[in-house]
This record gives structure tokens, sequence and C-alpha cells, in this order.
């Protein structure tokens, strides 16, 4: 009787399908806790916050002097101040702890030697120049990664900057190769006529490796079928993953098939692909088993373009390819005639196209790498590269995974990363990727078709109604919709036991107990928080200008609440949930609404309609309760 495959199936279709049948096992990688030091290519199996901030002191960024802004305030050419050493200033070094009674650094450059310890400054100071802040890089309890993610080289350092020194992750997969045939040998230097060495093991396992699979490589198994059958089943019982090498095909001593079925069942034989149509995908005591040619070359392609992707399924994770893509650049990016640079870049598909964002360029910010999907080359000479131009990137993810990134742009909550990471744990291959620009950075960023959607809590002064009239006023009517968010409660975050005394907005504007102004760290321009405070204080009668720290920006609550904590400043605004995680006081100062705005486009979206979904759910609202200071709202368009 002629031999027939059971199937000549589409490679995506037969991937599809095998996929299928393997979400109905009752199989689970289990999970291990390991160092950070050894996590490398490691799949988290959960989120890994944060347990200390980076810097975790105000380090000064420059060599030169530390000195009290305030000090230098009216320097000219003309009116130059003059400064005693150990009195007004101290020597520091880059990298050097700030003494604490001081909040700038001055360059070296900059400092004009007199004499016996006094120095000359022509340029004023401004507060906090020349010095990483606390929590400029991570802040404690901030989301270094969510569940699903693979590990690379510049996260095990943002790792270990934010303090975490072990990781739970998904353990290894284990893959058992099994070869078979008669003619096949060890490897050896002087092999008979008829004898074929068996060398795909050791290209497999290489390749498992790399994809940070553990390979299990078994002695080889003569062309007998009862052998074959006794083979399989004990590697499916000492394995996740198993692959037969040879034997798949339609000749007289092709077993595979046969005894796969005999183990356990056979899901697909035969793939539409040249080479590689013999391939087997089969399941046995409910673990992928695989069949794959004999021949070296169809053998890796059925490897590369199967086995892999059943890892990449098993390990939740898709591989960077690290191809060039042409992208449209969403900000004006400055750069330096003397050198070639490397911009880390976040990128996204909006509309047909990807948008390239810069990430932050500071030397020290280490997690800009865990966050880039792309390398962006600017070459020497270049003085700049304009917003809306075309650029070509070197991307370091899988481009399938960019263009299934939703790309959020706005107002900054925590409540995003909590959305990120269920959607990590809910849809593979889906991908959140956000910047914190500001409420009204966020609606730009829409009007310029930037984003698929926008966080954005904005007050209307008029009518105190929250975001509306800025939509109209920016997009139009009817050309987005609003998701109802959340309700959260935005105060003043203060160092516990409040030490100056702070009560409300007109508090900040004091002088503290101490008889020393009350330092201020405020949100950056744009941002909901901030358009807060000038109503507040317009109200109260008050100027920005009495506010020490008042220009001192920072782009999310969390960095403002890690600077309160670590007493480098004394107030910020910001929400109740950075305060709590913190342990800070806090001063409610109004409820105000927290909402999503998209352009209709982007309504059918399947990534948008999970991020709306997920709002919704009772997941969403469990993980908010336990951060605090929410009211959600049921994500309603």
């Amino acid at each position: 009787m002629a031999f027939n495959y059971l199937n000549n199936i589409e490679l995506e279709k037969a991937l599809e399908i095998y996929k299928e049948n393997l979400e109905l096992l009752d199989q689970v990688i289990e999970t291990e806790e390991i160092e950070v030091k050894d996590s490398f290519g490691r799949i988290t199996a959960e989120a890994v916050y944060a347990k200390i901030s980076s810097p975790h002191y105000n380090a000064c960024a420059m060599d030169g002097i530390a000195l009290y802004a305030r000090s230098t305030f009216g320097a000219t050419e003309t009116t130059p101040v003059i400064l005693k050493e150990n009195t007004d200033f101290v020597r520091v070094d880059t990298g050097d702890p700030l003494p604490e009674r001081f909040d700038a650094v001055v360059m070296i450059e900059d400092v004009i030697e007199i004499g016996s310890g006094a120095i000359k400054l022509l340029n004023a100071a401004t507060p906090w120049q020349h010095v990483r802040q606390i929590g400029e890089d991570i802040c404690a309890n901030e989301m270094i990664l969510p569940s699903n993610t693979e590990i690379r080289p510049a996260a095990i350092g943002a790792l270990l900057a934010g303090g975490v020194l072990k990781v739970r992750v998904w353990k290894k997969p284990i893959v058992g190769l099994i070869p078979t045939g008669d003619e096949i040998v060890s490897p050896t230097g002087s092999p008979k006529e008829g004898e074929i060495i068996e060398f795909n093991s050791s290209i497999f396992s290489s390749m498992l490796k790399e994809w940070g699979a553990e390979p299990e490589s078994y002695d080889i198994v003569p062309d007998k079928y009862e052998r074959i059958v006794q083979a399989i089943r004990k590697a499916s019982e000492e394995c996740d993953v198993v692959v037969i090498n040879a034997g798949s095909s339609a000749g007289r001593e092709d077993f595979s098939a046969r005894a796969i079925a005999e183990a356990g069942k056979v899901i697909i034989h035969g793939i539409a692909i040249r080479p590689g149509k013999p391939t087997i995908l089969g399941v046995v005591n409910n673990k992928p088993v695989i069949g794959v040619p004999g021949y070296p070359v169809s053998g890796i392609i059925v490897m590369e373009k199967v086995v892999k992707r059943v890892l990449e399924f098993l390990m939740r994770i898709e591989y960077p390819s690290g191809v060039k893509a042409k992208a449209t650049l969403s900000r004006k990016i400055m750069s330096s005639l003397k050198y070639r640079e490397f911009v880390r870049m976040k990128v996204g598909d909006v509309g047909g196209r990807l948008i390239a964002t810069p990430l932050n360029r500071g030397a020290g910010v280490v997690t800009s790498f865990v966050k880039a999907d792309g390398i962006l080359d600017i070459p020497m000479y270049t003085e700049g590269l304009e917003a809306g131009s075309e650029v070509e990137l070197t991307l370091l993810k899988n481009e399938d995974e960019i263009r299934n990134t939703l790309v959020v742009i706005g107002s900054h909550d925590p409540l995003i990363d909590v959305v990120t990471d269920i959607m990590r744990r809910k849809y593979r291959g889906e991908y959140v990727a956000s910047a914190h620009v500001g409420s009204l950075g966020g609606i730009m960023a829409l009007k310029r078709n930037e984003a698929h959607i926008a966080g954005v809590h904005l007050l209307d002064e008029e009518s105190g109604e929250y975001n509306t009239s800025y939509i109209k006023r920016y997009l139009g009517e009817g050309n987005t919709l609003k998701v109802k968010g959340v309700k959260r409660i935005q105060g003043l975050m203060v160092a516990q036991g409040n030490p100056k005394g702070i009560k409300g907005v007109e508090d900040i504007c004091s002088i503290g107990r101490d008889g020393e102004p009350v330092r201020y760290v405020n949100r950056q321009k744009g941002s909901g928080t901030r358009i807060l405070l000038d109503y507040l204080l317009r109200q109260k009668g008050l100027s920005t200008s009495d506010i020490y720290g008042y220009e001192r920006e920072e782009f999310t609550h969390m960095s403002v609440a890690a600077l309160v904590a670590a007493g480098s400043a004394d107030v910020g605004m910001g929400i109740f949930s950075a305060a709590k995680a913190y342990g800070l006081d806090f001063v409610p100062v109004c409820e105000e609404e927290y909402d999503f705005v998209l352009p209709v486009q982007y309504a059918g979206n399947r990534v948008v309609e999970h991020f709306i979904e997920i709002l919704g759910s009772e997941e969403f609202r469990r993980e908010l309760e336990v951060l605090g200071g929410y009211v959600v709202e049921g994500a309603a368009l």
C-alpha cells in the first residue's frame, strides 16, 4: 500500500493548528528563582519591581564644586560672585554624593581660582544643575520588567541597579534530541563505508542553547520500530519537548510518524515547505514531539521555522531579528557634529507607518536600553534630525512585535504598568509601549498621528470638567473617543510626620518650621498635575515665583515621590498610589478624572480593544485596590 502524508499544510496554518492543540494540554513549565547575575536570556515569570532607587543618593554629575544655587544668583561677568571654600562650596568629583547642604554643582571649567581658597563665578547656577537626582534612572517600586519578558544584558544592569538580586523565571525548556538510523554513528575520525557521522544533534543543541533551551541528547536509536517507540516515551517523560531526527519521510524504515502515533498522537504530518516537507507535529504525554527530516539542511530549516516557533510559544517570547527598518521620527533630535551617535529608540506602528521616538539619552540611564526597540545611528557631522524625517533603524526586536505594540503617550500613571503586565500575561504577542510626556503632550501626539491612545487628566478651569474641552479644542469633534479610566486622588506628598507642616498648596510657598524655604519638586510643563497646581495657585492669589523649586521638573509621579522620600525635596504634588509606594504622608487636594483618548480609526484595533478590555476587568480593579487611591470607572467609551 502506498504511503501518504497525512497533511500538506502551509507553514503558518500548520503552526496555528499545532499551537491550538498545545493550548489544550495540561503542560506547565515550572518556575524557579535565580540570581540576577545569572539570568541572561531567561524569561520573567512575573513582573519585577525595583527595591531601591537608582541613583539611591543625589550624585554629582561633573567634576567641580558643590554649592547652594541661591548663593550664586546675580552672578555676571560684570558682577561676579566670590565664594569661600568649605564655607560656600566644597570640591567634588563625578559620582560623589552631593553634600547635604548644597543643591547644585558647577563644572570645574566654569570656576575661576583667585587664591586663598576663594573662587569667582561669572554665571549663576540653577538648583539641581549637574546633579543626578535620586531615582533619575529607576525609582523604588517601579516596574523594571513585566511578566514573560526576556532578560537582556541591559536589563540585568537595571535589575541590579534597582536592588533586585534574585528574579523568578520560567525554567529552561528541556528539549530531548533522538537521532535515529542504522547508518548513523557517533562522531569519529575514521567512519567505515556506509556509516554516516551523526552531527545533526550537535547543530541542533547549539541552536537550542542560543534560543534559551536546554538540549538533552540521547543515544542513537537504530531503525527498529519498538526501540523508537520506547525512546519517544522515555524522552517525553524526561523532557518538555522531543525532537526525533530522521525517519519522518516515506521510506521503508521511516518509522517516526507511526512511532509517535503509537506513543501518542500525530497532529500534522507534512508541511508545505521545501526543504522540510516530511515534518511531523505530534503530542506524547502532553509534550510536543516533532519529527525532523534527516538531511542537515532540511533539519536546520525545520528547527528554525518550526521548533524555534514552538519554543517561542512555550517560553512566552519572540526573538528579535535585528533587521533594518524605515521609520518616521516623532521628535527632533539634536546631535553633536563631533560624534557619531547611537540613539536608543522606542518604535511602534501607528496608522501603518513606524513611528520612532528617542528614549532618554543620558549615559547613566540603563533602562533606556531595556525599553529600546531599535538603534538610530546618527553619523558624525550631523547637526540633528527634524521631526517627521524618515530614518533607518536597526531593530532590536521582532518587527511583528513592534507592529503588535500599542503606543500610549501622555500623562504618567502606574496603572499603565499594571495594564502592560496583565496584557503580557493574557495576550501573547501583544505589547504596550508608553512614553510620559504629560497630558497635553499626549494630545499633541494624537494630533500628529504618533500614538494610538493618550492618558489625560486636564482640568477646565471654567467648567470644572476634565478632559472634554481640551479634546475638542485640539482634536476637534467626532475625531476621537474618550475611554473612561479612573478617578484618582491628587495631593501633596510629604515625608512621614509632615516635618514642614504642609496643610495645603499655600504652604509650599512658605518658610518651613526650620526657617528654610520649603523645597518643592514639580512635574514637567504640559502635565495635568502641573496645570492643576497652577490653577490652585491662581485661586489663592499665589505666584509660581514664590515656590523654591518650581522649575525643578520630573516626568513621573514615582520620580517625585522618590525625591521626597529621600529628603531631596520637602514636597511634591502627585497621586496617592505613588505616596503609598514610598511610605509618604499625603495631604489630599482633589479627586480628578484620568481618562484615555483614542482616534476613532483605532477603535477596532485588536491591541487597543484588549487594552480597553483590561481597563474594565476585575483583575485590573483588584490590582489598583492594592496600589490605593483609585476608583475604577469601568473603561466605558
